[in-house]
Parts: structure tokens; C-alpha cells; sequence
């Protein structure tokens, strides 16, 4: 089972790792375009008004572009601590133990637009990118990735399970059986609406769940079954669409 997560613009300081190492990184075919990217950054960096231009950022945010100026150079962490925020907090990486962090290497990704893709624990540096910036040299990100990234994923064998927001499912149109999860609220009324508010945090609770559970589903069958008894309400809008339901 693979569970694909997105991106978060924040990310965590510092890091103990060396610095970026492309070998280190899972999907190692993705590494030729992985290397044009980083290094266009860095060379888009040396102009700080132009990298702000094309991340879309303010002066204020200045040292987002010394962290692109510095990829080859900075420590690097493990993915699922790199990334922060509301997805990532639900997650709760500090609860996974030893067991939990293995199942978390080989079932969770990030899509990244620096990347690609990474595996939970691959080591990288902090960046700023965004799915929907242009990196001058290259492009629109998602066009840069889009010819090389949707082969490598259509080929991941087993369960996938897509938690990705609109901007980075866009990077890659999944297999036809890729399950793809909506989170919804539902009133006393049992009508439904799609969570905006807290989407990331039901996501990351559901990456959490899945990630460490003990057994691997192989079926959507198997996964509704893994989540339900986790405590979660998921239920089958389609084939392969499910809904977590929420309130």
C-alpha cells in the first residue's frame, strides 16, 4: 500500500542529516529532473527579487530564498519531519513507534515540488516551492513533473491511496484503481459537505492510521475494515472513492 500525501508550504528548520545526497532519495528515476530543479533553484536564487517574483512571496519571506540558495549545502531531515503543519501535527510522527516508522517508510509519500515524490523518511533540506509557482529556467512545476512523475506512480504496484490536494494531484493522474478519499461533514439531517476547514487534519489522522496499522490492505474492502477499526467512519461512494465522514 502506498498512501500519497501532499506537501505543506511550511517546513521545519535545521536538520542533523548531510547535506541533499539525490541517491538517498526513493523513486531514484526521478532523480535526473530532480537535479535540474534543484539546481535551477539555487541558480534562481542568486536574483533575489526574481526568486520572489517566481515563488510568490514578499520581501518579508526573504530567507525562503536563502534556503533555495543554500539546497546543495543544508542539512537535511527526514521527510515527515520536514513538512509542518495541520496535516503533519494530525499525523503525529512523535507517536509512531520504532515498528510504526518502518510501515511509515514504505507506505507513505509526499508529492513535492522540488522532488517529485519522497518517501517518509528520505532526507531532505527545507525549500520553498509550490505546486503552482514556475521556476524561470524550467517552467511551470507541474508541467516539469507531470511527464516524468505519472509513469513512476502509475507503476507502484498494490494499494494506492490518494490524500492529495488538487494543486498536486495535478502533478499525476493516478492508476484507475487508485482510491481517492473526500472528507465530509454530515448534519443532523445526514446531508454532506466537503470539510474545508479541517480537510488536512482528518487526512493526517487517516495517513497516521494507515501508516501503522498492523495489517496491509490490499482491497478497499481491507482498508474500510482497517479504518473502521481504528475509529474512524469511512464509507464507499464508488469503486474506488470513499468518504471519511466527519461530525
Amino acid at each position: 500500500m502506498l498512501v500519497l500525501l501532499p506537501p505543506s508550504e511550511t517546513k521545519a528548520d535545521g536538520g542533523n542529516g548531510a547535506p541533499l545526497d539525490l541517491d538517498s532519495l526513493s523513486f531514484p528515476e526521478l532523480n535526473p529532473v530532480r537535479a535540474k530543479m534543484a539546481d535551477a533553484l539555487v541558480s534562481l536564487a542568486s536574483d533575489v527579487p526574481a526568486s520572489l517574483a517566481a515563488l510568490n512571496i514578499s520581501a518579508r519571506q526573504s530567507d525562503e530564498v536563502e534556503r533555495n540558495a543554500q539546497l546543495w549545502t543544508s542539512p537535511t531531515m527526514p521527510a515527515l519531519r520536514r513538512y509542518t503543519g495541520v496535516l503533519y501535527d494530525a499525523l503525529d510522527l512523535k507517536s509512531f513507534t520504532r515498528a510504526g516508522l518502518a510501515k511509515a517508510q514504505q507506505r507513505l509519500a509526499v508529492t513535492s515540488s522540488l522532488f517529485g515524490v519522497v518517501a517518509a523518511t528520505d532526507p531532505i533540506p527545507a525549500y520553498r516551492l509550490s505546486g503552482g509557482n514556475s521556476v524561470p529556467a524550467l517552467g511551470s512545476v507541474r508541467g516539469v513533473w507531470k511527464p516524468v512523475l505519472e509513469p513512476v506512480l502509475q507503476g507502484v504496484e498494490g494499494l494506492v491511496v490518494d490524500l492529495r490536494s488538487g494543486t498536486y494531484a495535478a502533478f499525476a493522474k493516478l492508476r484507475a484503481d487508485a482510491v481517492a478519499v473526500r472528507v465530509v461533514t454530515e448534519d443532523a439531517a445526514g446531508n454532506r459537505t466537503t470539510v474545508s476547514h479541517f480537510n488536512k487534519a482528518y487526512k493526517g489522522r487517516l495517513a497516521g492510521v494507515l501508516a501503522t496499522s498492523r495489517s496491509e490492505p490490499s482491497t478497499v474492502e481491507q482498508l474500510i475494515r482497517v479504518v473502521d477499526k481504528a475509529g474512524l467512519r469511512v464509507e464507499r461512494t464508488g469503486d474506488y472513492s470513499l468518504e471519511l465522514v466527519t461530525g
